[in-house]
């Protein structure tokens, strides 16, 4: 038997731990609720809105999902709008992951991404210096954020942010909130989605 294969006094102290899971469950339950308000509030905000979204679009459809293994990981989210076909992908994600952050992202994928990319670019003063993120990501499942991950959208990358998009057949874009912002704490994550999704409208709408 290895010595990988002893515990840590700190892992004996884990083991005994019997509130933890007790916590866990809780925690869990109040974001399962945030997530059920901000698809309400969500709801609300896209009524009467024009997005330049595929044509079979369906926003009578949204999906709230639980996991454990975001890279090892608890994880839930909220996705709505929510469309998925084939290679097609227009999809607002509200991502809670433990030990890191929730994160708001627009996720876009398909015929349409011309459009999206030219908005981002022609419509720029409106989404820059709003805490919005492009993701550098290889994929469009790589929710970690900062150096290497992401990009700041400020006024003066522009060009950066540009030469990034081009020749890209996808694109996310997004906000990320850390744990320890006030917001999380006063139960406000739906108001953070809606105002996360109303930063990046100006990519999405005709």
């Amino acid at each position: 038997m290895t010595d990988d294969a002893y515990f840590t006094p700190q892992e004996v102290a884990l083991m005994r731990d019997r509130d933890f899971f007790h916590a866990k469950a809780r925690i869990m339950a109040k974001v399962r609720e945030q997530l059920e308000a901000t698809y309400l509030e969500l709801k609300h905000e896209l009524s009467g809105v024009k997005l330049l979204a595929p044509s079979d679009l369906d926003l009578a459809k949204h999906q709230l999902v639980k996991g454990e293994h975001l890279d090892a990981f608890p994880y839930q989210y909220l996705d709505f709008p929510k469309h998925f076909a084939g290679e097609e992908k227009f999809t607002f994600r509200t991502l809670f992951w433990w030990g890191h952050h929730f994160a708001f992202a627009m996720v876009l994928q398909g015929e349409p991404l011309l459009r999206y990319k030219q908005n981002l670019i022609n419509r720029y003063r409106e989404v820059a210096d709003r805490g919005v993120h492009l993701t550098l990501g290889p994929n469009l499942w790589e929710w970690r954020s900062g150096a290497g991950y992401t990009l700041s959208l400020t006024a003066d990358r522009k060009p950066e942010v540009s030469a990034v998009l081009d020749g890209r057949e996808s694109f996310k874009l997004a906000r990320f909130l850390p744990h320890d912002d006030p917001v999380v704490a006063s139960g406000a994550i739906p108001a953070a989605a809606r105002d996360a999704f109303r930063a990046i409208l100006p990519v999405i709408r005709p």
